[in-house]
């Protein structure tokens, strides 16, 4: 599969491509390169085609399902499906489904082909794409590097062009992580924004699903389709759903934008190429006519620290029969970091729930009533690191890495707003560099209209990586 998800869908409503095509292109190149990449963990082969001839049936006959008629798409393994076992990285595996995930129900109505279920971090316990029960997921860039996580698949599939686009979830940096290393555009919308229902948890009241692909016009593309209320799920918030898709085709620049440049505080911590790849998108978009004003973010510290009460306390709550009564069976990295939330007072896990409020009308206010539209801020401090980094049996150090890389994408699950990686060029070992857009809540719009703008201003589409 070498076109994009918009690209993809047009071939095919044109007739240029079946979907049976795009399908065999798609089972091809796993075949040719997952043996050494480790992207997916399930593929769905015989399925795919079967319902790639549907569609080209019902083509054939002018009919359409939806957007996405034909076009192969892949998921995180943490999406339950009818008929089939979510392992969200661990073992064994989730029972075999009864019911199917509202995001994968959403493809499905929509004509997308599910290829299969990609690799995680277990029990999205983790940010380096190493599964100590399955099989490591390489960075495409550089396979003795990390992917990161925990929706290593989902990145890394669409980086070396396996499928056009891919679902993750995030509940501190788990899409935009990965999308940065392996220099996709990846997508955390604001919480409440796309369904949940029977999708596994790792903190039910930060996790968000969300799209991965080349550039913004595809994640667009992906978000209309599986945005949405959900009666099933409460937290799904009943606020319509825009066509992202015609939002990003009307704005060709960004004129009448104010972007908020977070370079202060812990954002400064920064390496020389990544911050020298920001100054030069900087430009870029001040020449696509947005006004960049300095910002400092209030709270960094904190909201980073009530992120990780939640998320420990929530992932040590759902998985806490599982510790006490088999916790050889959960590896050792995630079984550490969910046993940290055995420890933490309930006390300070209201005290987070409670702050949670009055933290997202002061980030509000301070950024976005008049100061600026979005802000613009690091979304990792460098390039991905090697294997070999990881590889340490100092808990700590690694501990210390994973903290400095994700302290820049935190606060965006604590406060629930949405954020999107974006890719800005490689590094000089070659390894993909990325910022940051974040808004306010449901401006995931603004954040896919200001990343598109820039990917076509530049050109800095990522290349297919294999």
């Amino acid at each position: 599969m070498t076109l994009g998800l918009v690209a993809s869908a047009a071939a095919i409503a044109r007739g240029e491509m079946s979907s049976r095509m795009a399908v065999e292109a798609t089972l091809r190149r796993i075949d040719a390169i997952d043996g050494k990449l480790g992207a997916f963990l399930f593929v769905d082969r015989d399925a795919a085609l079967a319902t790639a001839e549907e569609c080209d049936r019902e083509r054939a006959a002018g009919r359409s399902r939806g957007a996405l008629h034909g076009v192969p798409i892949a998921y995180k393994d943490i999406f339950r499906r009818a008929g089939y076992r979510a392992t969200a990285g661990t073992i064994p595996p989730d029972a075999v489904a009864n019911e199917t995930a509202h995001v994968l129900e959403k493809l499905i109505d929509a004509g997308a082909v599910l290829i299969g279920a990609l690799n995680m971090d277990e029990l999205a316990a983790g940010g380096t794409g190493i599964n100590e029960h399955y099989r490591r997921c390489a960075n495409p860039y550089a396979l003795d590097h990390i992917a990161g996580g925990s929706s290593s698949g989902s990145a890394a599939s669409v980086a070396a062009g396996l499928v056009p686009a891919s679902l993750g979830s995030d509940a501190g940096g788990s899409i935009r992580l990965p999308a940065a290393f392996c220099g996709v555009v990846g997508l955390k919308p604001t919480y409440g924004r796309i369904s949940r229902h029977a999708t596994l948890a790792r903190s039910w009241s930060m996790d968000s699903t969300g799209p991965l692909a080349r550039d913004a016009a595809d994640c667009a593309l992906l978000l209309s389709v599986v945005a949405g209320r959900d009666a099933r799920d409460p937290t799904t918030a009943d606020i319509p759903v825009l066509d992202y898709g015609a939002v990003l085709a009307a704005r060709t620049d960004l004129r009448g934008m104010k972007i908020g440049l977070a370079l202060q505080g812990p954002y400064a911590e920064i390496d020389d190429e990544t911050r020298a790849a920001i100054a030069n998108a900087c430009d870029a978009l001040r020449e696509s006519g947005a006004a960049l004003v300095p910002v400092e973010i209030p709270d960094v510290a904190t909201l980073n620290d009530l992120q990780q009460v939640l998320v420990k306390c929530e992932a040590a709550a759902l998985h806490g029969k599982r510790l006490r009564e088999d916790p050889d069976g959960i590896g050792f990295s995630a079984r550490s970091v969910i046993q940290e939330g055995l420890l933490i007072p309930a006390t300070r896990y209201i005290e987070a729930l409670a702050l949670r409020g009055p933290l997202l009308e002061a980030h509000v206010a301070a950024l976005y009533r008049g100061t600026a539209d979005i802000v613009l801020a690091p979304v990792i401090p460098g390039p991905a690191p090697s294997v070999a980094a990881m590889a340490t049996d100092d808990f700590g150090a690694v501990e210390t890495m994973f903290t400095r890389t994700a302290r820049f994408t935190r606060a965006a699950n604590y406060l629930g707003t949405p954020a999107i990686s974006v890719p800005c060029g490689l590094s000089r070992a070659g390894l993909p560099l990325a910022f940051q857009f974040m808004g306010p809540p449901f401006a995931e719009a603004m954040l896919l209209a200001a990343a598109n703008v820039y990917q076509r201003a530049t050109g800095l589409l990522p290349p297919l990586n294999s």
